[in-house]
């Protein structure tokens, strides 16, 4: 055996061991998601595969051992790279039509078994290309500029830095590619072959990264969350007991009924406010209504009224009572009369949750520019989106009032997990 042959089945033994070594990886690794986990595994598979039987493919035109194996072999590599970038596709889109064209090919070639309308081998041993020989150079060569379109249309839509990986791995595979066609290398293993096997690991290295960020943010969400509800107790606790001793040397009456009224909303709602789960909306309500009614003790001049058309859903624990406080606080305590009005309705497949005051309003869009939305209406929208798939707009006009409408999915179910 030749040097060149020695060469070429090391390199060939060298990126096989490459491919079990990434699959082994690709397969402990629970932290890429299931779908996406086991399409770059089968990818890795019949690269493998493909890889492989091409080696046998090779030994087989050198020995002239058997015509109908070669036939196989050959039939199988033709048939296994059109497939081979179907699925790369398949890890940036859900979309199932480039498997069409992977079944095209598939026929063609299934056709060498009875017919040389694509190829044959001769009884000299010789490959002989029939008139469809190069159907699977063009359907390959089709499904790669499909590739790169994917690739740069998910970069584009997300414009997210790390979304150029997969593009980076387009465009490579497209220059191996071409650069194979040239012939301007002698090269005992194609390039195509090395950038399949450097794209299988630089996706998985892209979807790993892409578990990273959602987890990063996940842990920023609930941070957040951890600093909205420390802000939140102790000071609606503070406010509560202050007024209950200044009413304790004004009205003794009135102070019982507000230490009466505070010890409820302990009892029944306290174990509420560090949950990071859906609540039935009866007990948020119960909460909100205990602490408006302790407001309203503080603050006379306030009214809220309440129409309750719906209230068999549940929703995230402290939703409906930040608004109501934020409404008083930044909002109707300077007017002589103060009016929030609450209600609740479904609506278009939603329940839909609205609280509307008579405050003083503030330009919307001036301070989303000016990048200080108030943080705790941002935290009640991102705990809506993130365990329930709901949504909070706001609306608001200066001197005429604001109104924040929440909208909770009809059916929408615990997505806690999601947050871990």
């Amino acid at each position: 055996m030749d040097l060149a042959a020695q060469s070429s089945i090391a390199l060939n033994f060298s990126l096989l061991l490459q491919l079990i070594c990434l699959a082994a990886v690709i397969c402990v690794d629970k932290y890429i998601k299931k779908d996406k986990r086991m399409i770059l595994f089968k990818n890795v598979g019949l690269i493998f595969s493909v890889v492989f039987v091409s080696q046998i493919e090779t030994y087989l035109q050198l020995t002239g051992i058997s015509v109908f194996a070669r036939i196989l072999t050959s039939m199988y590599c033709y048939i296994g790279r059109p497939i081979i970038i179907v699925l790369f596709i398949r890890l940036l889109s859900d979309d199932k039509k480039p498997w069409i064209l992977a079944i095209i090919n598939l026929m063609i070639y299934s056709t060498a078994l009875y017919s040389g309308i694509a190829f044959t081998i001769s009884k000299d041993n010789f490959f002989v290309r029939g008139p469809l020989g190069y159907s699977c150079h063009i359907i390959s060569g089709i499904l790669i500029v499909w590739l790169v379109w994917v690739a740069l249309k998910k970069f584009k839509d997300e414009r997210k830095l790390i979304n150029f990986i997969p593009v980076m791995i387009a465009l490579i595979i497209t220059i191996c590619v071409l650069v194979d066609i040239s012939g301007m290398f002698n090269a005992s293993v194609s390039f195509q072959t090395v950038a399949l096997i450097t794209g299988c690991l630089f996706f998985y290295i892209w979807l790993h990264l892409q578990f990273v960020r959602e987890h990063d943010k996940a842990l920023e969400d609930e941070t957040k969350i951890e600093i909205m509800m420390s802000q939140i107790q102790p000071h609606f606790m503070y406010n509560t007991l202050s007024t209950i001793q200044a009413l304790c040397l004004t009205d003794p009456k009135k102070a019982f009924t507000t230490a009466e009224k505070f010890g409820t909303y302990l009892r029944n709602n306290i174990g509420s406010l560090n949950k990071n789960s859906l609540i039935p909306f009866d007990q948020e309500f119960e909460h909100t209504r205990v602490y408006s009614e302790i407001e309203m003790i503080r603050f006379p001049n306030i009214r809220i009224d309440y129409d309750i058309e719906d209230d068999d859903f549940e929703l995230p624990a402290l939703t409906l009572q930040p608004i109501v406080e934020n409404a008083i606080r930044h909002g109707v305590r300077i007017r002589k009369t103060g009016s929030i009005w609450i209600t609740v309705k479904t609506e278009d497949g939603f329940h839909v949750i609205t609280v509307r005051d008579n405050g003083k309003g503030f330009d919307v869009e001036k301070l989303k520019a000016s990048g200080e939305e108030h943080f705790g209406l941002k935290t009640i929208k991102t705990r809506l989106e993130n365990l329930c798939g709901g949504d909070l707009s706001v609306e608001s006009t200066i001197d005429v009032g604001t109104t924040v409408t929440v909208k909770v999915p009809c059916g929408a179910h615990n997505n806690e997990s999601d947050l871990r």
